[in-house]
């Protein structure tokens, strides 16, 4: 079963995002810059990341379209346009090359694999190699978002349990939601992406159990700010006491409502992007390497 690998979380001003999350309680990583024109900063947890994603000072870098490749800094240079959010959704795989084979035969995705390797900081202070294979996909009932799965080949060199300290206690991310207008044109995509099935959620919902985390999403009546039909409008973090992520919120002014499924902080105050804490349910989300 796939689980969440990470999330893409488009900003226009990378460092100001990051003292943003810092503020939230989450450990950042340092920035890293990438061959296609973008800069990243991580957030990592047990077994999935956030990835803090902005457009570098070069455009030029930016590789354009071509047939069957994915262009991922145009991608987000593009999302960026439009707004700041959570633009890409990214799943496990053990084999991406298989993976966007299937995607093909599905006809969900026709792009060739994507291989990279950079050079990453331990703890303390040594260089070390990660490496990654991504394979795309494309939900036509949503083609301004995202998805791609990612096969990690240095996954020793990667996850690190000095990384994933959070003063907010943060294990893992748990979920992310996707607001539609119609749920249901989304089944047959998320399910071949996903591997699984959905089961209903009340209200017109719709919900993938994954590893260690899950996809729902939920009708929405009123359009989002783009006009778009979907959008990936928040973010579930695993804490052990969301009442100890709630004073670490309220100590740095950030507003936040208690709900039956945890602390949201809304999209307001997090470049549209609710943050919800919840309490840890999923089997393994307990900090432990990722399997």
């Amino acid at each position: 079963m796939r689980r969440i690998d990470h999330v893409v979380l488009a900003v226009r001003d990378l460092e100001q995002t990051a003292d943003l999350y810092r503020r939230l309680g989450f450990q950042v990583g340092a920035r890293n810059r990438h061959p296609w024109g973008t800069e990243n900063r991580l957030i990592q947890f047990g077994s999935s990341f956030i990835e803090l994603i902005t457009v570098g000072q070069d455009p030029h870098r930016i590789p354009q379209r071509q047939p069957r490749q994915f262009s991922f800094g145009e991608f987000v240079r593009n999302y960026l346009r439009q707004q700041e959010g959570i633009a890409m959704l990214v799943l496990s795989s053990d084999d991406a090359c298989s993976d966007a084979a299937l995607f093909a035969h599905h006809g969900i995705g026709d792009f060739e694999p994507f291989s990279f390797s950079r050079k990453a900081t331990r703890p303390d202070g040594s260089e070390t190699q990660v490496g990654f294979t991504l394979a795309f996909a494309t939900d036509p009932a949503a083609p301004e978002l995202g998805f791609f799965v990612c096969q990690q080949h240095y996954p020793e060199n990667f996850w690190n349990r000095v990384f994933q300290q959070h003063p907010n206690a943060a294990v893992d991310i748990s979920g992310v939601t996707l607001a539609a207008l119609q749920p249901e044109r989304h089944r047959t995509f998320l399910s071949r992406f996903s591997g699984t099935s959905p089961r209903p959620l009340p209200g017109g919902g719709l919900l993938w159990d994954l590893s260690r985390s899950s996809i729902e999403v939920l009708p929405t009546a009123a359009p989002n700010p783009s006009e778009w039909p979907a959008m990936l409008t928040t973010l579930s973090v695993q804490v052990p006491e969301p009442g100890r992520a709630r004073s670490i919120l309220a100590a740095k002014g950030f507003p936040c409502t208690n709900t039956a499924q945890g602390v949201i902080v809304p999209a307001e105050a997090l470049h549209g992007v609710s943050l919800r804490f919840t309490h840890i349910q999923h089997p393994g989300a307990d900090g432990s390497e990722p399997d």
